[in-house]
This record gives C-alpha cells, sequence and structure tokens, in this order.
C-alpha cells in the first residue's frame, strides 16, 4: 500500500487506527480527515490533530451519556480512546513532559466510559484489582457467561506501550464473539502501573502471570483449566519467559516470537557505542549519546517513550537494561505448554526472530504466517485485524475445546 507518510511511525500507526475500525475502536473518515490534517513528522501537528479528534468525540459522547443515549456514548467513548493513545506516542517530541500522562489519563478515562457504558452482548464487564507483591495490578475482567459458570478464558498480555484499547481491538473483542471470558491487565511498566503506580519493567514476567493465574483460578466463573495467554509486540517475550515456568496455561500464543527484546534497540548503535556499553563505560557512552541526540530531536523523543518503562534516566541504563530480556535454549527447553507464534512478512522490530523461537520450542507448536499480498504484514498485523483474529482464535479452539 502507498504509505500515508514518509514518517515510519507515523504510517505504522495511521495502520494501527484503520485496523482497528474491524472492532469499531476507530471509524474509517475520523482517521482519514485526522491524518490529512497532520504534517508529516512534525510531533506538534501529529498529537494536536489527534487530540482534537478524540476531544470532539469525547464531548459528543459526554452529551449522549447524560441524554440516555449510552450506546452512541460508549462507542464515542471507545474510539476517542484509541485516538488519544495514538496521539501520546509523539507526546515526548512536542517538549512538553507533562503531556504524555496527561494524554494517556484521557485515554484511560474515555476507555473506563466505555466498560462503564457499553453492551457486550451479553458479556459483563468488570474492572479487577490483580494481588501483587505489596500492591495489586490494575486490570479488567469479561465475563461471557453466567456467574457460576466456568468457562475457558483468555488473558491478553499487552506490550511495552500498548494502549487499553490494543486490549480490546487484538484480543479481548475476538475472544467475546466466540463466548471465551477474556480478561488483561496492566504489568509492571504499562499503562497505569507504569504511570499511576510507578512500577518499571521485569524481565522474569512469570512473577507478573503467576498471580495473574492464581487470581483467576479462584473465580467461580473460570475454568482454570482452559486459561489461554495471548501477547503482542515485546509480550512475545515475555509469554514464553512466563510458560517456562507457569504451567497452568493451556496454550499460549506469542505475536510475534521474540528471543532478544534488545536487539531493536541495540541495532540503531554504532559498533563503537556498543564497545562502550559491553566495556561498562557508562560515562563515556551517555556522554556520545547526549551529543548524537542534540542532532535528533525524533531519536531523543523516541528513546524517552521507550525508556520510559524501564524505570531508568540516563540510556546507558536503559540499553543495559533491554540486553536482560532474552530468552536462552535453557529457558525454551522448560516450556511444555502449545505455543502458536506469528510470523508476518516484513517485521520491522525483530525480523527472523519468530521462526527462530519456533526452531527452539520442544513440545506442541505452531507458527502461522501473514503475508504482504494479504495485507497483513508488519509488526503484530495493524491493518489485518480479521485474518489475524480468525487464524489465532481458530487455533486456540483447537488446544481449548469449550
Amino acid at each position: 500500500m502507498p504509505p500515508f507518510f514518509k514518517d515510519d511511525d507515523f504510517n505504522f500507526l495511521t495502520e494501527i487506527a484503520l485496523g482497528s475500525v474491524y472492532r469499531q475502536a476507530a471509524d474509517v473518515g475520523e482517521v482519514l480527515t485526522t491524518v490529512d490534517r497532520i504534517h508529516d513528522g512534525k510531533a506538534r501537528s501529529w498529537v494536536d490533530e489527534w487530540t482534537a479528534t478524540a476531544d470532539r468525540l469525547a464531548q459528543e459522547a459526554a452529551a449522549n451519556a447524560a441524554s440516555g443515549r449510552t450506546c452512541s456514548a460508549a462507542g464515542q467513548y471507545l474510539r476517542a480512546s484509541l485516538y488519544y493513545s495514538v496521539a501520546t506516542y509523539s507526546a515526548d517530541g512536542t517538549g512538553d513532559p507533562a503531556l504524555f500522562a496527561s494524554l494517556w489519563d484521557k485515554h484511560r478515562a474515555a476507555w473506563d466510559q466505555f466498560v462503564d457504558l457499553g453492551d457486550f452482548g451479553g458479556a459483563v464487564a468488570e474492572r479487577i484489582g490483580i494481588p501483587y507483591e505489596a500492591t495489586t495490578l490494575p486490570g479488567y475482567f469479561f465475563r461471557s457467561g453466567p456467574a457460576a459458570e466456568p468457562r475457558r478464558t483468555l488473558i491478553f498480555n499487552n506490550g511495552s506501550d500498548g494502549s487499553v484499547v490494543g486490549a480490546w481491538t487484538d484480543g479481548i473483542a475476538d475472544a467475546l464473539a466466540r463466548g471465551w471470558n477474556a480478561m488483561t491487565f496492566d504489568g509492571p511498566g504499562q499503562n497505569a502501573a507504569l504511570v499511576r503506580q510507578g512500577l518499571s519493567f521485569r524481565p522474569d514476567w512469570e512473577k507478573v502471570i503467576t498471580p495473574v493465574v492464581d487470581f483467576l483460578s479462584a473465580r467461580a466463573d473460570v475454568d482454570g483449566g482452559k486459561l489461554a495467554l495471548l501477547g503482542v509486540s515485546q509480550a512475545g517475550y515475555w509469554v514464553p519467559r512466563a510458560l517456562a515456568f507457569e504451567h497452568r496455561i493451556a496454550a499460549g500464543v506469542a505475536d510475534p516470537g521474540v528471543v532478544d527484546v534488545s536487539t531493536t534497540v541495540l541495532g540503531h548503535l554504532p559498533h563503537t557505542m556498543i564497545k562502550l556499553l559491553e566495556a561498562g563505560e557508562r560515562e563515556k557512552f551517555n556522554r556520545d549519546m547526549e551529543w548524537a541526540l542534540k542532532i535528533s530531536p525524533s531519536t531523543q523523543s523516541l528513546l524517552a517513550l521507550r525508556m520510559r518503562p524501564y524505570g531508568v534516566t540516563t540510556t546507558y541504563e536503559f540499553f543495559s537494561a533491554a540486553r536482560d530480556y532474552v530468552l536462552t535454549d535453557e529457558l525454551i527447553a522448560q516450556i511444555t505448554t502449545p505455543v502458536l507464534i506469528t510470523n508476518p512478512d516484513n517485521e520491522q522490530f525483530w525480523p527472523g526472530q519468530s521462526q527462530e523461537l519456533f526452531d527452539k520450542l520442544p513440545g506442541r507448536k505452531a507458527i502461522v504466517a501473514f503475508t504482504e499480498a494479504e495485507g497483513a504484514d508488519s509488526h503484530c498485523e495493524p491493518a489485518a485485524s480479521g485474518i489475524r483474529g480468525e487464524r489465532i482464535f481458530d487455533w486456540l479452539g483447537e488446544q481449548i475445546p469449550a
């Protein structure tokens, strides 16, 4: 497809917005008129135009809700939430350090209104808190049947920067349409756990998934023997990492497979900087990076976005921390759960790693291609929500029958 923008990030996010139309989290006309107003590569323009569209919808939704038109209000709040989340990706490029959190709060508030007002075809939506160490992880549970009837349940695991709306478009809506329960949660470094609680990423993700499984297994409306774990983007690392230790999951999906998270960031460093990193030359590394970022504001804003969930303040700490997120052969050998791995054409973040993970998995496994000819290429198949959901959930249905 001809790109909407020369800026790769703008184009990718536009494809995400258009793909969200399939699950009514966006509208084609709203997306196209918004991107038409944006100046290519200009962070402030990107933020302003998506925010303007979202603000308009949120205002209309509030008026509809006040008048009892809850169906329209819920749909508008869902779309507003998506557009606010799209705006957050360039917030750091505007020079306003408070803007990211402000936009994120608007995205979450609109989503919560959707959860409260939405009609989920008989399903019941519930805000939940999952006990985790000395605190709780916020999340959402969607029950598709009677309260006392245990059912198959999908656990949706977001990636490094996925919005809560992405959980709806990339898993929850598909699960509910097929009669599954579904839930999502904010793990350390994600969404509310990051913005409101200040929790940071951790590589040992089994310490996150095990409390989630404990929480679900205690519910009367969940069949603890029929749990599926679907992870997108960086969760293509977290899901297999968790499955190496948590064996109560009946089936797992990595979209895509990720063996070494750090390659997507280290690949942009020149060899001289890699040597400084490996030698532990903290001060020189940070100094050289500071000079390099002064001549590339776009890279500086991208790094701010990527560093935030790791809870670090310097580039040395960030690049060093990323190297901890790797699946060793020993870890992969511990995975006994059936696993499906997506393998899209033109994977731009972790190319080749889906096949690498598939080849190393010792147990029942499958790998599914998504091609450019189908319009289903690129990281997490952003413009192909339909066939993505069909292939993933057909496989899950075979592994975990109703």
